[in-house]
């Protein structure tokens, strides 16, 4: 469902990804670990299309990443890929469900269906009294529980999550990595991890193991 051939990456003089080889399958849960500066947020950038690789072949669900205009890319990340980051990122003038309605709205999609949707998911996530309060109204982790049913109101095909539970302590942190399997198992939704946090990495179905710019270990679990 993603393919990822020979991916490099500069900046400047510094080369920070050198030639990466990736598959992710529909329905896996991927880590990526390695050494701060070994180039696992670039990689996460790249798969994301938030960034182009300087050399290399992306397919995202039979999409050829590198064919597509600035414009594409912005509509194609939109409609096809999560996000959920280590700081939530949600609007703090919003509440949960509009925050979770936002990349729906950008996608043009009918008001209706998004605003249901979002209840849907929200209600998943155990959220659902916590509907309509703001982010400044709710706890760590039910700020990153909303941010995680917005990269999800799009049914996007992968969603990518950097150090999501890096600012949580460790039994949300905990909650957090089991909503993750659970997802899984509920939407056959794919996701890829980079994260320091070895529990979570293990628990994946696969682990990378990046260092300068390399994936130089995969381990099944």
């Amino acid at each position: 469902m993603i393919t990822a051939q020979n991916i490099q990456k500069s900046y400047g003089s510094l080369k920070v990804l050198k030639g990466i080889d990736l598959e992710i399958k529909k329905g896996e849960i991927v880590s990526i670990v390695g050494a701060s500066g070994a180039g696992k947020t670039t990689l996460l950038h790249i798969l994301g299309t938030l960034d182009r690789a300087d050399g290399g072949n992306l397919v995202i669900d039979d999409k050829a990443v590198k064919s597509l205009t600035d414009k594409e890319i912005s509509t194609f990340r939109n409609q096809h890929i999560g996000f959920v980051f280590q700081f939530h990122h949600l609007l703090p003038e919003f509440t949960a469900l509009e925050n979770v309605c936002i990349p729906g709205f950008i996608g043009k999609k009918p008001t209706n269906k998004v605003l249901d949707k979002s209840r849907e998911l929200l209600n998943l996530l155990g959220l659902e009294d916590r509907m309509e309060h703001k982010p400044g109204e709710l706890s760590g982790g039910e700020q990153q529980r909303v941010a995680v049913a917005r990269s999800l109101i799009n049914d996007p095909v992968v969603v990518l999550a950097d150090e999501p539970s890096g600012n949580l302590d460790s039994e949300t942190s905990d909650e957090l990595h089991e909503l993750f399997f659970d997802l899984r198992k509920r939407l056959n939704q794919t996701f890829v991890i980079v994260t320091h946090n070895n529990e979570l990495a293990s628990m994946a179905d696969r682990k990378l193991t990046m260092k300068d710019g390399l994936i130089v270990n995969e381990k099944e679990n």
